[in-house]
């Protein structure tokens, strides 16, 4: 009969196959038992190796591991043995005293195996074991020092567990132990208040098939946990079809690197798209922390929602992504970071930003509708999901995309989300066929266009105020995403939307005195605004967004094909109404009229942002204006979204 049951399958039934020619070479597996395995973790017809501790007339003594010794007697021997020689054994008896005897196994070749004590645990159910001594396989994403122990996070099936080792306060337990080795941990499950964690007695490091075997476990596991959920669309729209093999694939990409330890920062436009687009996939990826990591302190700091002011990658904010990164990994061991980045990063302008980055292990992904430029990015970031390479444009907007994958990461959030695309649509203003769509899903959520629109004012206007800071509880307050108390968020949503309404109105009572008209060539109104000089400075709203005002009150009023124009010294904002402007196309052709001027810029075809150096700003407006003035005029075209505010 069997004495002990525990060495896993794996163990039991692996072999080593090595194959010359047409014949199959089995190499038999022997097993070294960890030092805290005991007798329950041998089993009959295995064999293990052992250390001969003792000789004595009668056969020699071994050790098998720390806890379990035996007597091979003579009659079971089939050599000569002193001190210290390794033999392979089989169990040969236990008797009633406990005394254990064993025989000797003779073998030309063998393949060693190491096997832990107790049950082998996962972290799916490493909770079920709370006080036992088990053993643990995985590969090591994390080592924190603590003032205590060694806080070792291991990937195991089912996510990723704890594994606490202590050799005295502050000093670094096993050291030989690196960060993406594969390792057996051994050691009692202990039960904390709201995890379960191993305190480890050894952790060894797997090399060879050892190790090969668990790294093929965690394969499959990984691809199963970061597998997207199979759910349809919001809405009955043939591009998200187009879309959804991409849209997977980033899902995979961002879920397999925090299984893997490796932190997200999710880089947003701070307008109501981007926060519809983030705050979304910011809530499906901490579910998804939530179930794969045990110790929800280590999760914590596996994601971070950082607003950016431009709509594209500034200098600033990459060099100061990449510093903390770099002190992180420095100070805490912590693996560098991907950058997520949403309703951002599609354009030329990003590109010195993704330079700094790829001299460091640093995967980007991007997910946006401005105009991309394909070719500047290529070969500087892993992925890049925009409509406009599917054929569409800026009317599918980042917010309409990310509430798809935020739904493939944690479907259960489907209808906390329904009313989120039609917000990204109405900040975006997006006019495309499935608004409508989006629109009747919100009001089966309880909102009209009215209260979408409110919602929509308010995120901007708290986003304003919030600076840099990404307002996490507050935003999603206002969103109405994982918001426990509805009346609170109908309450927010109304205050900050009547702040808004009422600045942006004071900001108007002084600039429309200041505004410029004229009629072009094509029959398109022209109107501009100087909001350096004739628009209240650092506040609300900033001068995109007061060029957008100028520019709806202009609409509203003349009904005619308009463009508006805000300047300042070193740059234009533009919004376009019923004009065929393609405003990446019109930067390009300024770079090369002017190329002492400094252009750069970009946005969406009919509404963007242009800088320049200041002594050129008279040349370059007029010759913009000219641009217009040939542009193509097309009633049905509507309005764009996105108004660059932080000029």
């Amino acid at each position: 009969m069997s004495k002990g049951t525990n060495i896993s399958q794996a163990y039991l039934t692996t072999m080593s196959k090595q194959s010359t020619g047409d014949e199959d070479t089995t190499l038999p597996a022997v097993y070294d038992l960890a030092s805290g395995c005991t007798l329950d973790d041998i089993d009959d017809d295995e064999r293990y190796r052992g250390t001969v501790n003792g000789v004595v007339d009668y056969g020699v003594f071994v050790d098998v591991s720390d806890s379990v010794s035996g007597l091979v007697h003579s009659s079971n021997l089939t050599g000569d043995h002193g001190v210290g020689d390794t033999l392979v054994v089989e169990l040969d008896e236990v008797r009633p005293n406990g005394d254990v005897g064993f025989q000797e196994i003779q073998l030309d070749s063998y393949e060693a195996r190491t096997v832990g004590p107790g049950n082998r645990v996962t972290a799916a159910d490493i909770g079920e074991s709370a006080g036992e001594s088990v053993h643990v396989e995985g590969r090591v994403v994390q080592v924190n020092q603590t003032g205590g122990p060694t806080v070792f996070q291991l990937r195991a099936e089912g996510g990723v567990l704890p594994c606490a080792a202590f050799e005295e306060a502050g000093v670094r337990a096993f050291p030989e132990v690196e960060h993406g080795d594969i390792v057996r941990a051994t050691g009692t499950v202990e039960s904390r208040a709201d995890h379960a964690q191993l305190e480890a007695e050894h952790i060894t490091t797997l090399t060879g098939s050892a190790a090969e075997e668990v790294r093929e476990r965690l394969e499959t596991d990984r691809a199963e946990l970061i597998e997207p959920a199979a759910v349809e669309p919001l809405v009955d729209w043939a591009v998200l079809e187009r879309l959804r093999d991409d849209l997977a694939d980033v899902t995979r990409q961002v879920c397999g690197a925090l299984l893997d330890g490796r932190p997200v920062k999710m880089r947003h436009h701070a307008d109501g798209d981007g926060l519809c687009a983030s705050v979304p996939l910011q809530y499906a990826l901490e579910q998804f922390v939530e179930e794969t990591w045990l110790d929800p302190d280590a999760g914590r700091h596996l994601l971070e929602r950082l607003p950016s002011k431009a709509p594209y990658y500034e200098l600033e904010d990459v060099t100061r992504d990449l510093n903390y990164a770099l002190e992180n990994r420095a100070r805490h061991g912590q693996r560098l970071p991907l950058f997520l980045m949403l309703d951002n990063g599609s354009t030329e302008e990003d590109t010195p930003a993704y330079r700094h980055l790829a001299h460091y292990d640093v995967p980007v992904l991007v997910l946006d509708h401005h105009h991309p430029d394909p070719e500047a990015l290529a070969g500087l970031v892993e992925a890049h999901v925009n409509p406009y390479l599917y054929g569409e444009d800026y009317r599918v907007t980042t917010g309409m995309m990310c509430v798809e994958v935020a739904r493939m990461i944690a479907p259960g959030l489907t209808e906390e989300l329904r009313h989120v695309p039609a917000v990204a649509g109405l900040s975006d203003r997006s006019e495309a066929d499935a608004m409508s769509a989006y629109l009747e899903l919100a009001g089966e959520a309880g909102y009209d266009r009215t209260d979408l629109e409110d919602v929509s004012e308010a995120l901007d206007y708290a986003t304003h105020w919030l600076r840099y800071n990404d307002g996490r509880e507050l935003i999603y307050d206002v969103l109405g995403v994982n918001c426990d108390d509805p009346e609170r968020h109908a309450a927010v949503v109304a205050l900050l939307a009547d702040g808004a309404a009422r600045d942006v109105e004071q900001q108007l009572d002084g600039a429309l005195e200041h505004v410029t008209h004229e009629q072009l060539d094509n029959d398109a109104q022209l109107y501009r605004i100087d909001v350096e000089n004739h628009a209240k400075r650092f506040t609300y709203p900033a001068p995109g967004k007061t060029t957008g005002a100028v520019h709806d009150r202009k609409v509203a009023e003349t009904g005619d094909p308009v463009i508006t124009i805000g300047y300042g010294p070193d740059f234009a904002v533009l919004r376009s109404d019923g004009v065929r402007l393609d405003i990446p196309e019109m930067v390009e052709q300024l770079q090369e009229e002017f190329p002492g001027a400094g252009v750069s810029g970009g946005g969406h075809l009919v509404v963007g942002s242009i800088r320049f150096v200041p002594g050129q700003r008279e040349a370059v407006v007029d010759a913009l204006v000219e641009k217009m003035a040939d542009a193509e005029l097309d009633a049905d075209l509507g309005s764009a979204a996105v108004v660059p505010d932080d000029v």
